[in-house]
């Protein structure tokens, strides 16, 4: 239920800009509803390794000491405008938004969003920057 003076936030889909058709990788512990919202939208939803030409790569990472062998070999998967979401438990000391931005940025990758996943989880959208695209 919204809280009062806010408007209804957008469907999940919405916020991590599912599109349909979207060629979508989803890496790590497997959420059976997030699985089947993703399938109402599109028919390209691999689960384990990523596919190569992916638009958006969602990995579940839970602590910091993974981040660096999780993110840095999904670029290479990425559409040039894709997006690689990292979801991570949200209020633990584990792993905490500027551990996703600094991984990232070894990377090559910048952070440009984030979004609540759901009451426990939260997401943040790496991207290749624009110059390099």
């Amino acid at each position: 239920m919204p809280r009062a003076g806010r408007p209804p936030s957008k469907p999940l889909l919405d916020k991590l800009g599912v599109k349909p058709g979207a060629r979508v990788s989803v890496l790590g512990p497997q959420d059976d509803g997030f699985l089947s919202q993703l399938r109402t939208r599109t028919g390209e939803v691999s689960i384990g390794p990523p596919k190569r030409g992916s638009d958006l790569i969602f990995v579940f990472v839970a602590r910091r000491e993974e981040l660096d062998a999780r993110v840095a070999p999904l670029r290479g998967y990425l559409k040039p405008d894709g997006a690689i979401w990292v979801i991570r438990p949200k209020g633990t000391p584990d792993i905490k938004e500027v551990d996703i931005i600094d991984a990232g940025k070894r990377a090559g990758l910048v952070d440009n969003k984030i979004a609540s996943f759901s009451e426990g989880l939260s997401a943040m959208r790496l991207v290749i920057p624009i110059a390099l695209r």
